[in-house]
Protein backbone atom coordinates (compact mmCIF):
# COMPACT_ATOMS: atom_id res chain seq x y z
CA UNK A 1 0.00 0.00 0.00
CA UNK A 2 1.27 3.65 -0.98
CA UNK A 3 2.28 5.25 2.26
CA UNK A 4 1.67 8.58 1.06
CA UNK A 5 -1.76 8.83 0.78
CA UNK A 6 -3.94 10.84 2.40
CA UNK A 7 -6.83 11.49 4.91
CA UNK A 8 -9.32 14.14 5.54
CA UNK A 9 -10.97 15.12 8.41
CA UNK A 10 -14.77 14.13 7.85
CA UNK A 11 -15.72 17.52 10.05
CA UNK A 12 -13.18 19.82 8.68
CA UNK A 13 -11.83 18.80 6.26
CA UNK A 14 -8.36 19.42 6.82
CA UNK A 15 -5.80 16.80 5.21
CA UNK A 16 -2.96 14.79 6.91
CA UNK A 17 -0.67 12.87 5.12
CA UNK A 18 -1.72 8.77 6.70
CA UNK A 19 2.47 8.15 8.00
CA UNK A 20 1.12 10.64 11.03
CA UNK A 21 -1.34 7.58 11.75
CA UNK A 22 1.01 5.42 12.34
CA UNK A 23 0.59 4.81 15.81
CA UNK A 24 2.73 1.59 18.30
CA UNK A 25 -0.03 -0.31 20.28
CA UNK A 26 -3.12 0.91 21.04
CA UNK A 27 -3.33 5.20 20.35
CA UNK A 28 -5.70 7.49 18.62
CA UNK A 29 -4.96 10.06 15.94
CA UNK A 30 -6.75 13.36 16.08
CA UNK A 31 -6.77 16.14 13.28
CA UNK A 32 -4.86 19.33 14.16
CA UNK A 33 -7.24 21.48 13.47
CA UNK A 34 -11.31 20.51 15.24
CA UNK A 35 -9.55 17.79 16.79
CA UNK A 36 -12.10 15.23 15.75
CA UNK A 37 -10.77 11.45 15.84
CA UNK A 38 -9.33 10.48 12.56
CA UNK A 39 -7.62 7.02 13.46
CA UNK A 40 -7.33 4.28 16.26
CA UNK A 41 -4.91 2.15 16.07
CA UNK A 42 -5.99 -1.19 17.92
CA UNK A 43 -4.48 -4.15 18.05
CA UNK A 44 -5.79 -7.02 14.93
CA UNK A 45 -8.44 -9.14 17.06
CA UNK A 46 -10.14 -10.32 14.40
CA UNK A 47 -10.77 -13.91 15.80
CA UNK A 48 -12.10 -12.07 19.09
CA UNK A 49 -14.66 -9.82 17.41
CA UNK A 50 -15.84 -12.91 15.59
CA UNK A 51 -16.44 -14.94 18.79
CA UNK A 52 -17.78 -11.75 20.54
CA UNK A 53 -20.15 -11.58 17.16
CA UNK A 54 -21.06 -14.84 16.71
CA UNK A 55 -22.17 -15.24 20.55
CA UNK A 56 -23.90 -12.37 20.84
CA UNK A 57 -26.32 -13.31 17.34
CA UNK A 58 -26.85 -16.82 19.51
CA UNK A 59 -28.07 -14.80 22.39
CA UNK A 60 -30.20 -12.03 20.16
CA UNK A 61 -31.98 -15.34 18.93
CA UNK A 62 -32.48 -15.94 22.52
CA UNK A 63 -33.31 -12.46 23.87
CA UNK A 64 -35.99 -12.16 20.70
CA UNK A 65 -37.65 -15.66 21.43
CA UNK A 66 -38.36 -15.22 25.31
CA UNK A 67 -40.02 -13.18 27.50
CA UNK A 68 -38.87 -9.78 28.84
CA UNK A 69 -40.61 -9.55 31.79
CA UNK A 70 -43.59 -11.06 33.57
CA UNK A 71 -46.21 -10.10 35.72
CA UNK A 72 -48.25 -11.84 38.67
CA UNK A 73 -51.63 -10.06 39.47
CA UNK A 74 -54.27 -11.68 41.31
CA UNK A 75 -52.96 -15.05 40.46
CA UNK A 76 -52.51 -14.35 36.99
CA UNK A 77 -49.37 -14.49 34.79
CA UNK A 78 -48.82 -11.96 31.79
CA UNK A 79 -45.48 -11.90 29.91
CA UNK A 80 -44.59 -10.30 26.75
CA UNK A 81 -41.40 -10.66 24.68
CA UNK A 82 -40.25 -8.03 22.10
CA UNK A 83 -42.28 -9.08 19.11
CA UNK A 84 -45.59 -9.05 21.93
CA UNK A 85 -44.39 -5.34 22.17
CA UNK A 86 -44.73 -4.48 18.49
CA UNK A 87 -47.46 -6.74 18.07
CA UNK A 88 -49.58 -4.73 20.77
CA UNK A 89 -48.50 -1.31 19.34
CA UNK A 90 -49.71 -2.65 16.03
CA UNK A 91 -52.77 -3.99 17.31
CA UNK A 92 -53.67 -0.91 18.63
CA UNK A 93 -53.56 0.77 15.83
CA UNK A 94 -49.85 2.54 16.58
CA UNK A 95 -48.19 1.20 13.48
CA UNK A 96 -46.00 4.03 12.88
CA UNK A 97 -44.91 3.20 16.79
CA UNK A 98 -44.70 0.02 15.99
CA UNK A 99 -42.64 0.20 13.05
CA UNK A 100 -39.99 2.34 14.73
CA UNK A 101 -39.68 -0.05 17.45
CA UNK A 102 -38.78 -2.84 15.06
CA UNK A 103 -36.57 -1.44 12.90
CA UNK A 104 -34.42 0.13 15.83
CA UNK A 105 -34.49 -2.78 17.93
CA UNK A 106 -34.36 -5.80 16.01
CA UNK A 107 -33.69 -5.19 12.35
CA UNK A 108 -31.16 -2.40 12.33
CA UNK A 109 -29.43 -4.76 15.45
CA UNK A 110 -29.68 -7.59 13.30
CA UNK A 111 -27.90 -5.93 10.33
CA UNK A 112 -25.64 -5.13 12.08
CA UNK A 113 -24.38 -8.19 13.72
CA UNK A 114 -25.04 -9.67 10.13
CA UNK A 115 -22.67 -7.41 8.41
CA UNK A 116 -19.68 -7.93 11.10
CA UNK A 117 -20.11 -11.65 10.87
CA UNK A 118 -19.84 -11.26 7.11
CA UNK A 119 -17.23 -9.31 7.39
CA UNK A 120 -14.78 -11.25 10.11
CA UNK A 121 -15.66 -14.68 9.17
CA UNK A 122 -14.05 -14.92 5.80
CA UNK A 123 -10.91 -13.28 7.42
CA UNK A 124 -11.28 -16.16 10.07
CA UNK A 125 -10.49 -18.62 7.17
CA UNK A 126 -7.75 -16.58 5.62
CA UNK A 127 -10.15 -15.41 2.37
CA UNK A 128 -11.38 -11.84 1.81
CA UNK A 129 -14.90 -11.55 1.93
CA UNK A 130 -16.98 -10.62 -0.56
CA UNK A 131 -18.74 -7.27 -1.71
CA UNK A 132 -16.31 -5.80 1.43
CA UNK A 133 -17.20 -2.41 0.28
CA UNK A 134 -21.17 -3.03 0.68
CA UNK A 135 -21.20 -4.74 3.98
CA UNK A 136 -18.58 -1.78 5.63
CA UNK A 137 -21.19 0.86 3.91
CA UNK A 138 -23.89 -1.15 5.75
CA UNK A 139 -22.17 -1.12 8.74
CA UNK A 140 -21.49 2.75 8.75
CA UNK A 141 -25.19 3.60 7.97
CA UNK A 142 -27.24 1.29 10.32
CA UNK A 143 -24.88 2.37 13.00
CA UNK A 144 -26.66 5.57 14.58
CA UNK A 145 -30.47 3.73 14.19
CA UNK A 146 -29.12 -0.49 16.29
CA UNK A 147 -30.64 0.90 20.11
CA UNK A 148 -30.00 -2.29 22.17
CA UNK A 149 -28.98 -0.05 25.13
CA UNK A 150 -31.09 2.42 25.33
CA UNK A 151 -33.85 -0.43 25.10
CA UNK A 152 -31.74 -1.83 28.12
CA UNK A 153 -32.36 1.36 30.04
CA UNK A 154 -36.00 1.48 29.15
CA UNK A 155 -36.43 -1.81 30.14
CA UNK A 156 -34.78 -0.57 34.18
CA UNK A 157 -37.20 1.81 33.59
CA UNK A 158 -40.52 -0.18 32.85
CA UNK A 159 -39.55 -2.63 35.88
CA UNK A 160 -39.31 0.41 38.10
CA UNK A 161 -43.24 1.56 36.97
CA UNK A 162 -44.40 -1.96 37.26
CA UNK A 163 -43.31 -2.78 40.63
CA UNK A 164 -46.18 -0.42 42.23
CA UNK A 165 -48.55 -2.27 39.82
CA UNK A 166 -47.82 -6.30 40.39
CA UNK A 167 -45.06 -8.85 41.55
CA UNK A 168 -42.32 -8.58 37.77
CA UNK A 169 -40.52 -11.12 37.59
CA UNK A 170 -37.63 -10.20 35.25
CA UNK A 171 -37.30 -13.10 31.87
CA UNK A 172 -34.80 -14.56 30.09
CA UNK A 173 -34.83 -11.85 27.11
CA UNK A 174 -33.95 -9.39 29.83
CA UNK A 175 -30.74 -10.67 30.71
CA UNK A 176 -29.98 -11.64 27.22
CA UNK A 177 -30.15 -8.50 25.80
CA UNK A 178 -27.95 -7.06 28.48
CA UNK A 179 -25.32 -9.59 27.38
CA UNK A 180 -26.05 -9.03 23.27
CA UNK A 181 -25.35 -5.15 24.60
CA UNK A 182 -22.31 -5.92 26.12
CA UNK A 183 -21.17 -8.33 23.84
CA UNK A 184 -21.94 -6.19 20.74
CA UNK A 185 -19.90 -3.38 22.10
CA UNK A 186 -17.26 -5.61 22.80
CA UNK A 187 -16.86 -7.00 19.29
CA UNK A 188 -17.11 -3.59 17.57
CA UNK A 189 -13.95 -2.67 19.65
CA UNK A 190 -12.52 -5.46 18.91
CA UNK A 191 -11.92 -4.85 14.63
CA UNK A 192 -10.87 -1.64 12.77
CA UNK A 193 -12.93 -0.61 9.61
CA UNK A 194 -9.80 1.35 8.56
CA UNK A 195 -7.68 -1.53 8.69
CA UNK A 196 -10.30 -4.10 6.68
CA UNK A 197 -10.19 -0.66 3.81
CA UNK A 198 -6.34 -1.04 4.35
CA UNK A 199 -5.80 -4.79 3.74
CA UNK A 200 -8.29 -4.74 1.07
CA UNK A 201 -6.40 -2.07 -0.86
CA UNK A 202 -2.69 -4.36 -0.66
CA UNK A 203 -4.77 -6.76 -2.99
CA UNK A 204 -6.64 -4.32 -5.32
CA UNK A 205 -5.30 -1.05 -7.42
CA UNK A 206 -7.16 1.95 -5.96
CA UNK A 207 -6.44 5.40 -7.91
CA UNK A 208 -6.43 7.75 -4.37
CA UNK A 209 -4.34 10.82 -3.76
CA UNK A 210 -1.07 10.69 -3.20
CA UNK A 211 1.06 13.42 -1.53
CA UNK A 212 0.15 17.00 -0.33
CA UNK A 213 0.18 19.86 -2.24
CA UNK A 214 3.14 22.50 -1.77
CA UNK A 215 2.97 24.72 1.62
CA UNK A 216 0.70 27.90 1.37
CA UNK A 217 -0.59 30.03 4.29
CA UNK A 218 -3.87 28.66 4.34
CA UNK A 219 -4.25 24.91 5.73
CA UNK A 220 -4.43 22.23 3.07
CA UNK A 221 -8.19 20.90 3.22
CA UNK A 222 -9.35 18.71 0.44
CA UNK A 223 -11.86 21.47 -0.95
CA UNK A 224 -9.34 23.44 -1.52
CA UNK A 225 -7.07 21.41 -3.61
CA UNK A 226 -10.01 19.97 -5.23
CA UNK A 227 -10.10 16.84 -3.91
CA UNK A 228 -12.82 14.46 -2.68
CA UNK A 229 -13.24 12.70 0.77
CA UNK A 230 -15.30 9.21 0.98
CA UNK A 231 -17.28 9.53 4.24
CA UNK A 232 -17.93 5.77 3.90
CA UNK A 233 -14.32 4.61 3.40
CA UNK A 234 -12.34 7.66 4.10
CA UNK A 235 -10.55 7.50 0.86
CA UNK A 236 -9.21 10.85 -0.47
CA UNK A 237 -9.70 10.71 -4.71
CA UNK A 238 -9.69 12.76 -7.28
CA UNK A 239 -12.43 13.85 -8.75
CA UNK A 240 -13.24 13.02 -12.80
CA UNK A 241 -12.28 16.31 -14.98
CA UNK A 242 -14.58 19.03 -14.71
CA UNK A 243 -16.78 17.41 -12.40
CA UNK A 244 -17.72 18.24 -8.64
CA UNK A 245 -18.62 15.29 -7.49
CA UNK A 246 -17.43 11.42 -8.29
CA UNK A 247 -17.96 7.75 -7.87
CA UNK A 248 -15.64 6.88 -4.56
CA UNK A 249 -12.78 4.04 -6.45
CA UNK A 250 -12.46 1.90 -3.46
CA UNK A 251 -16.29 1.57 -2.40
CA UNK A 252 -18.41 2.94 -4.82
CA UNK A 253 -20.31 6.04 -2.73
CA UNK A 254 -21.48 9.14 -4.20
CA UNK A 255 -18.83 11.52 -3.77
CA UNK A 256 -19.26 15.43 -3.42
CA UNK A 257 -17.02 18.53 -2.08
CA UNK A 258 -19.65 19.09 0.32
CA UNK A 259 -23.03 17.56 0.87
CA UNK A 260 -25.45 18.76 -1.95
CA UNK A 261 -28.66 20.67 -0.33
CA UNK A 262 -27.06 19.96 3.70
CA UNK A 263 -28.80 23.20 5.06
CA UNK A 264 -31.95 23.04 3.14
CA UNK A 265 -32.70 19.21 4.07
CA UNK A 266 -31.45 19.76 7.92
CA UNK A 267 -33.39 23.11 7.83
CA UNK A 268 -36.65 20.65 6.67
CA UNK A 269 -35.94 18.28 9.06
CA UNK A 270 -35.63 20.64 11.72
CA UNK A 271 -38.24 22.40 11.44
CA UNK A 272 -40.49 19.47 10.97
CA UNK A 273 -39.16 18.24 14.48
CA UNK A 274 -40.13 21.60 15.99
CA UNK A 275 -43.92 21.54 14.88
CA UNK A 276 -44.18 18.02 16.44
CA UNK A 277 -42.13 18.99 19.59
CA UNK A 278 -45.42 20.98 21.23
CA UNK A 279 -47.58 18.23 20.40
CA UNK A 280 -45.00 15.59 21.98
CA UNK A 281 -45.00 17.14 25.51
CA UNK A 282 -48.00 18.64 25.27
CA UNK A 283 -50.47 15.40 24.39
CA UNK A 284 -50.41 12.30 26.33
CA UNK A 285 -47.57 9.44 25.63
CA UNK A 286 -49.75 6.95 27.85
CA UNK A 287 -52.78 6.53 28.91
CA UNK A 288 -54.20 4.20 31.71
CA UNK A 289 -57.75 2.80 32.18
CA UNK A 290 -58.83 1.01 35.89
CA UNK A 291 -61.59 0.67 37.89
CA UNK A 292 -61.15 3.93 39.38
CA UNK A 293 -60.88 5.99 36.23
CA UNK A 294 -58.45 7.09 33.32
CA UNK A 295 -55.24 8.87 34.03
CA UNK A 296 -53.52 10.25 31.05
CA UNK A 297 -49.63 10.55 31.62
CA UNK A 298 -47.20 13.05 29.69
CA UNK A 299 -43.69 12.67 28.89
CA UNK A 300 -43.20 15.21 32.10
CA UNK A 301 -46.02 13.30 34.42
CA UNK A 302 -44.01 10.20 33.95
CA UNK A 303 -40.81 12.24 35.12
CA UNK A 304 -42.43 13.09 38.47
CA UNK A 305 -44.21 9.53 38.57
CA UNK A 306 -40.53 8.33 38.85
CA UNK A 307 -39.14 11.32 41.22
CA UNK A 308 -42.30 10.62 43.45
CA UNK A 309 -41.56 6.75 43.74
CA UNK A 310 -37.71 7.32 45.02
CA UNK A 311 -36.38 6.40 41.87
CA UNK A 312 -34.63 9.73 42.03
CA UNK A 313 -31.68 8.80 39.39
CA UNK A 314 -33.66 7.37 36.65
CA UNK A 315 -36.27 10.15 37.00
CA UNK A 316 -33.33 12.48 36.12
CA UNK A 317 -31.93 10.06 33.33
CA UNK A 318 -35.98 9.93 31.62
CA UNK A 319 -35.70 13.73 31.92
CA UNK A 320 -32.45 14.71 30.58
CA UNK A 321 -33.08 11.97 27.57
CA UNK A 322 -36.80 12.63 27.07
CA UNK A 323 -37.28 16.98 27.71
CA UNK A 324 -33.43 18.24 27.92
CA UNK A 325 -32.06 15.95 24.83
CA UNK A 326 -34.52 16.82 22.32
CA UNK A 327 -34.95 20.57 23.23
CA UNK A 328 -31.32 20.90 23.15
CA UNK A 329 -30.69 19.43 19.65
CA UNK A 330 -33.27 21.38 18.46
CA UNK A 331 -31.77 24.24 19.42
CA UNK A 332 -28.09 23.83 18.44
CA UNK A 333 -29.02 22.57 15.45
CA UNK A 334 -30.75 25.38 14.69
CA UNK A 335 -28.02 27.40 15.82
CA UNK A 336 -25.40 25.14 13.49
CA UNK A 337 -27.81 25.77 10.68
CA UNK A 338 -28.81 29.31 11.43
CA UNK A 339 -24.22 30.78 12.16
CA UNK A 340 -23.49 28.17 8.99
CA UNK A 341 -26.01 29.80 6.81
CA UNK A 342 -24.76 33.25 7.63
CA UNK A 343 -21.48 31.72 6.79
CA UNK A 344 -20.13 32.96 10.31
CA UNK A 345 -16.14 32.27 11.11
CA UNK A 346 -17.05 32.45 14.89
CA UNK A 347 -15.74 29.49 17.13
CA UNK A 348 -15.53 27.16 14.38
CA UNK A 349 -14.05 24.63 16.36
CA UNK A 350 -16.86 24.74 19.37
CA UNK A 351 -19.70 24.10 16.87
CA UNK A 352 -18.04 21.51 15.62
CA UNK A 353 -17.83 19.84 19.05
CA UNK A 354 -21.77 20.52 19.33
CA UNK A 355 -22.39 18.79 16.28
CA UNK A 356 -20.10 15.83 17.34
CA UNK A 357 -22.35 15.74 20.81
CA UNK A 358 -25.49 15.93 19.41
CA UNK A 359 -24.25 13.01 17.17
CA UNK A 360 -23.51 11.33 20.33
CA UNK A 361 -26.61 11.64 22.52
CA UNK A 362 -29.97 12.39 19.80
CA UNK A 363 -30.53 8.09 20.28
CA UNK A 364 -31.07 8.26 23.95
CA UNK A 365 -34.47 10.29 23.39
CA UNK A 366 -35.78 6.83 22.36
CA UNK A 367 -36.17 6.12 25.86
CA UNK A 368 -39.60 7.13 26.19
CA UNK A 369 -40.88 5.20 23.72
CA UNK A 370 -39.65 2.19 24.60
CA UNK A 371 -40.55 2.30 28.15
CA UNK A 372 -44.24 3.27 26.68
CA UNK A 373 -44.55 -0.23 24.62
CA UNK A 374 -43.36 -2.09 27.29
CA UNK A 375 -45.67 -1.17 29.45
CA UNK A 376 -48.30 -1.23 26.98
CA UNK A 377 -47.49 -4.71 26.29
CA UNK A 378 -47.75 -6.18 29.56
CA UNK A 379 -50.50 -4.02 31.31
CA UNK A 380 -53.96 -5.31 30.25
CA UNK A 381 -56.09 -6.65 32.62
CA UNK A 382 -59.32 -5.62 31.05
CA UNK A 383 -61.10 -4.03 33.51
CA UNK A 384 -58.79 -4.47 35.92
CA UNK A 385 -55.90 -2.21 34.61
CA UNK A 386 -54.99 -1.27 30.71
CA UNK A 387 -52.17 0.84 29.09
CA UNK A 388 -52.65 2.34 26.02
CA UNK A 389 -50.29 4.39 23.87
CA UNK A 390 -51.78 8.01 23.30
CA UNK A 391 -50.71 10.55 20.25
CA UNK A 392 -48.06 12.49 22.04
CA UNK A 393 -46.08 8.92 21.65
CA UNK A 394 -46.49 8.43 18.02
CA UNK A 395 -45.22 12.85 17.56
CA UNK A 396 -42.44 11.89 20.26
CA UNK A 397 -41.19 9.35 17.92
CA UNK A 398 -41.71 11.56 14.85
CA UNK A 399 -39.22 14.35 16.73
CA UNK A 400 -36.89 11.64 17.38
CA UNK A 401 -36.43 10.26 14.17
CA UNK A 402 -36.62 14.18 12.50
CA UNK A 403 -33.73 15.19 14.59
CA UNK A 404 -31.24 12.26 13.93
CA UNK A 405 -32.43 12.86 10.54
CA UNK A 406 -31.62 16.91 10.74
CA UNK A 407 -28.10 15.99 12.42
CA UNK A 408 -27.22 13.54 9.76
CA UNK A 409 -28.24 15.76 6.83
CA UNK A 410 -25.94 18.67 8.40
CA UNK A 411 -22.55 18.76 6.40
CA UNK A 412 -19.95 20.09 9.33
CA UNK A 413 -17.31 21.03 7.23
CA UNK A 414 -19.93 23.68 5.94
CA UNK A 415 -19.12 25.59 9.39
CA UNK A 416 -15.08 25.90 8.19
CA UNK A 417 -15.71 27.11 4.78
CA UNK A 418 -15.81 30.46 5.77
CA UNK A 419 -12.91 30.65 7.77
CA UNK A 420 -10.98 29.07 4.40
CA UNK A 421 -12.18 32.31 3.22
CA UNK A 422 -10.90 34.54 5.62
CA UNK A 423 -7.06 32.96 5.15
CA UNK A 424 -7.43 33.30 1.48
Amino acid sequence: MNESKLIACHDCDLLHRKPLLSLSGRGVARCRRCNAVLHRCLPATYDRGLALTVTAAVLFVVANCFSIVGLWVNGAFVETTLFGVVSSLWGDGMWPLAGLVYVTTVVMPSLNILAVICLLLPLHLGRLPRHPEFILRVLRHVAPWGMIEVLMLAMLVALVKLVHLATVVPGVALWAFGAVMVLVTAANASFNAADIWARLDSVSDVDAASGLPEESAAPPTAARVGLLVCHDCSLVSKPLAHAHGGICPRCGAVLHLRNPQSLPRTWAFLLAAMILYIPAVLLPVMVTSTLFGTQSDTILSGVVFLWNSGSWALAVIVFIASIVVPMLKILSLAYLAWSTQLRSPVIPRKRTRIYRLLELVGRWSMLDIYVITILVALVQFGSVATIDAGPGAIAFGSVVVLTMFAALSFDPRLIWDPVELEVE
